[in-house]
């Protein structure tokens, strides 16, 4: 098979993946074995292009969105059959979805939504399984007097976040954006409100001095001494970004609650790994139902040099939505 790979972990100014021929992968009891068509980026990518390197089981294949066609089982899967369409995000310690085929726990996958291609698709999971565990797995209660505010909401999970929001609670959704065409990005993904980066001036001004719940997908540490103040008592931050510390003594006064998202952990601790299949269930029946729309806002042709400028944009933190790969 053909598949982007590299050896040795690597920075931006020595772009070292390249396409290969590759051995298809085995697949064990769970797997299904996908011939991917279309696959999409996420921060993810660059951080382990820059620590992981090759190590017995050959070069590194990054890649953690993928949707395809399913070509083989294995003897204990369920649900599914060859030449089932299908998405996923895969597990973080597997060879990625930079390739023509690809070996993933079943449990992981869900059916493509019907209504949309693969690009479009393949630019939906990992985000939405983010947004999904941060804002609809921690008890949180929305209720009709509710606010969320989302910090990033142009970016690919801040995209997905706002329209979970939408479609599954009664919330008014909040986004920060600055930039022209990433205000109206958050626009257009349904945000009720967009504001700047004075968060405390702003909120006071759209009438949300505080808010129930924060989601925090960048610079948390840039947001963290005024967070406090703008939840409300007993109200929820989440958490996906890696700040260095995360200082939460101000917390207490209020009772806030500080939640970390991390969405390869059911994988990698073997916990509810079923759970994320099901979510991706549910999202497809939303986009069916079209409550919820693809994040995509860029598709390229597959090359080494279309991965680094997907790379390079991730990294500079300009990417509006996602960027996807497509086997043509």
């Amino acid at each position: 098979m053909k598949a982007f790979a590299y050896e040795g972990a690597h920075a931006l100014d020595a772009f070292a993946i390249t396409l290969r021929d590759l051995p298809e992968p085995a697949i064990g009891p769970k797997d299904l074995l996908v011939s991917v068509k279309a696959f999409a980026f996420n921060p993810v990518d660059y951080k382990i292009r820059q620590s992981r390197s090759a190590g017995e089981n050959g070069p590194v294949i990054l890649g953690w969105d993928a949707a395809g066609v399913v070509e083989k089982i294995g003897p204990e899967v369920e649900g599914f059959k060859p030449g089932d369409e299908v998405y996923y995000a895969g597990e973080l310690g597997r060879a990625g979805s930079y390739a023509e085929k690809q070996a993933v726990d079943y449990r992981l996958v869900a059916p493509k939504p019907k209504s949309i291609g693969f690009a479009d698709a393949a630019a939906l999971p990992l985000t939405a399984l983010t947004a999904y565990e941060a804002l609809l797995e921690r008890g949180i209660s929305y209720g009709k007097d509710s606010h969320a505010l989302i910090i990033g909401g142009a970016g690919g999970v801040g995209s997905i976040a706002i329209q979970l929001l939408k479609a599954l609670t009664p919330a008014t959704v909040i986004a920060t954006a600055t930039r022209p065409e990433t205000v109206e990005w958050a626009r257009r993904m349904g945000a009720d409100h967009v504001i700047g980066r004075s968060l405390r001036e702003e909120l006071e001004r759209i009438g949300a001095p505080e808010v129930d719940a924060i989601f925090a997908t960048t610079h948390t540490l840039d947001y963290l001494p005024i967070i406090p103040e703008l939840l409300r008592p007993f109200g929820h931050l989440m958490v996906i970004d890696d700040p260095e510390t995360l200082n939460i003594r101000h917390f207490k006064s209020k009772a806030q609650s500080v939640h970390w998202e991390f969405m390869f952990s059911k994988s990698l601790h073997g916990y509810r790994p079923e759970s994320q299949g099901a979510m991706l269930r549910h999202v497809a029946e939303l986009v069916d139902a079209g409550k919820v729309q693809t994040t995509l806002s860029q598709t390229l042709a597959a090359s080494s040099d279309n991965i680094r400028a997907a790379h390079a944009a991730l990294e500079a933190g300009a990417a509006i939505g996602k960027i996807a790969i497509e086997w043509r």
